[in-house]
């Protein structure tokens, strides 16, 4: 069997749990090919990110012209199935957020990724995240290609499910997977009752690079990192004004900023603004070992967000050993235990990240060694990217009508 993986951009810095997924389908013996709609290329520091870049097709890389002739060619070689496919776009376009222009551009990119499908004999798409990636994926499908799925992260889809046409996607795909209870549930809002036994749980997962190393020691310094994108959504602009509190009660802690963003500016004056430049330091975009390395030096993460589905660096500093600061939103209480793996607050609420973070730096490092045992062995238990892997793979080769709404097995603790 041949898989495509098709994504709006990839590789891309913040998509490492993709290239390991796609990695681990690999490694069972399936061929995979990967297709990116457009190039972050200038973006990329990993040198992972980098040598998979090598083996990815970016369909905008044809130009206009270029995916203009394709559609030309497959409006010549199949032109029934094409009007149906503009009927389609038409209707995924229509009061969409997106608009009807864009939905015909994917049209035209469906056309050129259909060529390059069939040349390449693919069995089967998968695309990640609901959004543009899919809505080609769809149109590719409508005009002969393979039949398709696609993951759904959130928040972005829960933040607009009409204007993306999410049910009509979900509708024509073979299955859906999410990443977490918390959104499957969300999809169900969206689907008729109908469609609901082909959303199937698939969380992210972590590879031997996070699971398979010893826990090192949490130090005794009063390091904290948060890992993310700069932006409004992940509550960073909350973090620095707890930063501040915490420092005029006295306290002596330094917070990294792992991450870059159109928040940058503004978050770089507000730490000039509070005299914090001795406190907190914005390292901008960093490889998956320097990740490692920055959670490894702190005594927890800290991630304050408003809106998230499952953030993937949550499961990495659990299997770090380190314990997790963050909200009680989204898929994020299915893995962090509050008190027993880390510390769960209200989303918005400024006393209670303040409470959160002293607590971080004045407890012990014995009990925070056993906090981030306690999430270790929670990650290991339902997040390794091998059995994720083959329960993706079981959907890519099972009839719909065996499909049901039960979770995936979990793995052993390691």
């Amino acid at each position: 069997m041949k898989i495509a993986y098709l994504v709006n951009q990839y590789p891309k810095v913040s998509h490492s749990f993709i290239r390991r997924e796609i990695a681990a389908v690999e490694a069972t013996g399936l061929e995979v090919q990967r297709f990116s709609i457009r190039s972050c290329a200038n973006e990329l520091v990993d040198p992972a990110d980098l040598e998979e870049l090598q083996k990815t097709r970016i369909i905008l890389n044809q130009g206009f012209w270029g995916i203009l002739i394709a559609g030309f060619q497959v409006f010549l070689g199949h032109p029934g199935r094409f009007w149906q496919a503009l009927q389609l776009a038409i209707q995924l376009g229509w009061q969409s957020d997106r608009g009807l222009l864009r939905h015909l551009i994917y049209l035209l990119e469906a056309c050129t990724l259909l060529q390059w499908l069939m040349a390449a004999k693919i069995d089967h798409v998968h695309a990640h995240f609901g959004s543009n990636s899919t809505a080609v994926a769809c149109l590719c499908h409508a005009l002969g290609g393979p039949p398709y799925s696609f993951t759904v992260h959130g928040p972005d889809e829960f933040d607009r499910p009409q204007a993306m046409k999410l049910a009509e996607k979900v509708k024509r795909a073979k299955f859906v997977a999410t990443i977490s209870s918390f959104s499957r549930s969300q999809l169900y809002r969206w689907c008729s009752v109908e469609q609901w036994p082909k959303i199937q749980v698939i969380r992210c997962g972590l590879d031997p690079d996070f699971l398979g190393q010893a826990i090192t020691p949490i130090p005794e310094t009063p390091h904290l990192v948060c890992v993310g994108r700069l932006c409004a959504a992940k509550g960073q602009l909350l973090l620095v004004e707890a930063v501040r509190q915490l420092v005029a009660e006295g306290y002596s802690l330094h917070l990294t900023l792992v991450g870059d963003g159109e928040l940058r500016p503004q978050l770089e004056s507000l730490i000039q603004r509070y005299g914090l430049q001795a406190s907190i330091t914005i390292t901008g975009w960093a490889s998956s070992t320097t990740v490692q390395q920055y959670l490894q030096s702190s005594r927890a993460l800290v991630l304050p967000s408003f809106a998230e589905g499952l953030p993937v660096v949550i499961m990495e500093a659990l299997a770090l050993g380190r314990p997790v600061i963050s909200t009680y939103i989204a898929g994020i209480p299915e893995l962090v235990e509050p008190e027993v793996c880390g510390w769960l607050i209200p989303a918005g609420s400024i006393t209670a990240l303040v409470n959160a973070l002293r607590a971080a730096l004045t407890i012990s490092v014995t009990q925070l060694h056993q906090m981030g045992q306690a999430g270790f062995d929670r990650v290991a238990a339902a997040h390794q990217i091998k059995l994720i892997a083959q329960n993706l793979i079981q959907l890519f080769q099972t009839p719909l009508p065996q499909l049901d709404t039960t979770d995936p097995p979990k793995s052993p603790k390691l």
